[in-house]
């Protein structure tokens, strides 16, 4: 990025953001006195212990040590850049995000600002062309889609020509390179050794379906056909904009839809996802042609921590129901369901759901098979288990997958499951296959938090229980004095961040307790900032929590002074005496004793 976001841009949009509005969207919050409580979002909980402050605009959570703000929740919940975090704030807040420095943004950040234009543009585009279809119009209406869903979700078409989006986009060489970027048109074949014979259009005659990211933005398409003619569906390859191993088609739908997503359907295409949501399933996604990867699976539980891939009942369903297993065995943990569900031959969910309805279809996502039973049947098909040999058989096409899973409470029960089938105790074939207590792996990307926040044994340090205090009562500071004497100390940890908290408040002193925390995140001591900001404190207003403060100094004051260096000194002096530096600094305390008196 080329130039810095100011931070008076960055105050501004956190003066702006209600945190509850924000997490709320994602998180059911209920009122709890003057803060909102729910189950934490980052790890399985059934009694509540995230906690959000509208006043601090501040989030924590006790269970698991989870915290920051709005930005902070953003970047850590929907995994989003702290530029992206910002401009998604920003947005809702109607305000263009500036950037310091003559420069401006880069080439690469205008290049791809106009890659994003230009797929908006083809997206309205497809959907202006829908509208003038009647045969695309028909054939939505065959599929039993109404205008209404084909609007929610963007649906569109594209014509059969080969030019189409080249005489619309393309008139340029500028226009026909950012097409060619971002995939919506195909370089021609020339003969070996020869120049490209031009550009056509990628998809013709096609209903469209764009795929957009958590923000909105359109980042690639997918194309179906209207007749028979193959492939039946057409994606957009790689791009700077898109990666099909990342994408949810459906995701952004679903959480504009839901306030409150608690279990997301996977399915396999478009077509399944669109026509779920018109019959009141909104929170199904489609993998993008390809199978599901640990990037989709990190997206999925960012978003729930409960996840039912659904497949048809066929041996290629089966075959990529085992695959998709086989990668969703890392995030298999305490407090996540996965399961799977089996479609009767003949039917996809977009079929299924037209024939049975709502409930029907719903009451057999609440029979789906959970991960640790499809495991166990599955690989209990390839072994007799009325043998010894046949028992061994299964422990040991076992022993890779279970390997796979992350340790804890989850992954000792699905080994007492084995156990039962292989007639063996638990222990022992935990032994046998290699798994110890403590040796599970975490789930990729999975934040690295304390298994339950350490309660401090004590009151923390002077400079901590003042700093602690200065975070979350910002305006507190206005009820502190002796800031003269405490810059005067040069020693005790933590007394420079303390001395620049209260320089930073004394000359802006309306920041929030987000807005003051967020000057520090690029900072080593931003963490323990955080963590100091979602300590328990007494129920007190800023003046009250000014006099603690005041207090607090006092005693720092008196144990890392001046008064007290000057006291070590001078005993020292008397005893042994003094080194040359010693000596040099004993002179600058007698100056600036004097100069104070």
């Amino acid at each position: 990025m080329a130039g810095r976001i100011p931070q008076s841009f960055i105050d501004e949009v956190l003066a702006r953001t209600d945190i509850v509005e924000v997490l709320g969207s994602r998180v059911a919050l209920k009122k709890a006195g003057r803060e909102w409580k729910a189950c934490c979002p980052f790890h399985g909980e059934k009694t509540p212990s995230f906690t959000v402050s509208q006043t601090k605009q501040f989030y924590h959570c006790f269970g698991c040590g989870a915290h920051g703000t709005a930005l902070g929740f953003l970047m850590e919940h929907d995994r989003m850049s702290f530029v992206e975090a910002v401009e998604d704030l920003a947005q809702r807040a109607g305000l263009e995000v500036p950037r310091d420095g003559p420069a401006g943004p880069s080439d690469r950040d205008r290049q791809e600002a106009d890659l994003y234009a230009l797929m908006q543009e083809t997206d309205q585009h497809f959907r202006d062309q829908l509208r003038d279809s009647e045969r695309a119009k028909d054939y939505l209406k065959a599929r039993g889609l109404t205008g209404e869903t084909a609007a929610r979700y963007h649906l569109g078409y594209a014509p059969a020509g080969w030019d189409g989006l080249l005489r619309r986009f393309g008139s340029t060489e500028a226009g026909r390179a950012a097409l060619l970027a971002c995939g919506l048109v195909i370089e021609r074949q020339a003969e070996p050794g020869k120049a490209s014979t031009g550009l056509y259009d990628r998809f013709r005659d096609r209903v469209m379906f764009p795929i957009r990211d958590s923000r909105g933005r359109v980042v690639g398409f997918g194309g179906r056909v209207l007749d028979q003619g193959e492939p039946k569906y057409l994606n957009s390859p790689e791009t700077p904009l898109f990666h099909k191993g990342r994408e949810l088609y459906g995701l952004y739908e679903a959480r504009q839809e839901l306030r409150q997503i608690t279990r997301l359907l996977v399915v396999e295409g478009y077509m399944d996802v669109v026509r779920l949501a018109q019959f009141g399933i909104h929170y199904a996604v489609a993998t993008l042609g390809t199978a599901t990867t640990p990037e989709h699976l990190n997206r999925l539980f960012r978003v729930t921590t409960d996840v039912v891939f659904c497949f048809d009942g066929d041996r290629a369903g089966r075959q990529a129901a085992w695959r998709a297993l086989e990668t969703a065995l890392p995030f298999a943990r305490d407090g996540r369901q996965l399961k799977f569900l089996f479609l009767p031959d003949g039917h996809d969910p977009d079929t299924l759901v037209a024939e049975e309805g709502r409930e029907a279809f719903e009451a057999r996502l609440e029979s789906a098979l959970p991960l640790s039973e499809y495991l166990v049947t599955h690989l209990g098909q390839q072994a007799d288990l009325a043998t010894v040999d046949g028992r061994a058989r299964l422990a040991e096409l076992a022993r890779p997958l279970v390997q796979k899973l992350p340790g804890g409470v989850y992954r000792e029960l699905l080994l007492e499951r084995l156990a039962l089938e292989v007639r063996m105790p638990a222990s022992r074939l935990s032994s046998l296959l290699g798994i110890g207590a403590d040796d599970g792996v975490r789930a990729p990307s999975e934040p690295l938090r304390r298994a339950a926040v350490q309660r401090r044994g004590g009151r923390g340090t002077l400079v901590s229980q003042a700093i602690e205090r200065l975070l979350q009562h910002p305006g507190s500071v206005r009820h502190v004095g002796g800031r003269d004497a405490l810059a005067a100390v040069r020693e005790g940890r933590g007394i420079e961040v303390l001395n620049e908290l209260l320089d930073t408040l004394a000359a802006e002193p309306g920041l929030s307790s987000a807005q003051l925390l967020e000057r520090w995140r690029d900072r080593a001591e931003y963490e323990r900032l955080v963590e100091l900001a979602g300590s328990p404190l007494p129920d007190l207003d800023d003046a009250a929590i000014g006099r603690e403060i005041d207090s607090i100094v006092a005693k720092i004051v008196e144990e890392y002074g001046p008064e007290k260096r000057w006291t070590e000194l001078i005993a020292k002096a008397d005893s042994v005496g003094l080194s040359a530096e010693e000596t040099s600094e004993l002179k600058d305390l007698l100056r600036q004793k004097r100069e104070r008196s």
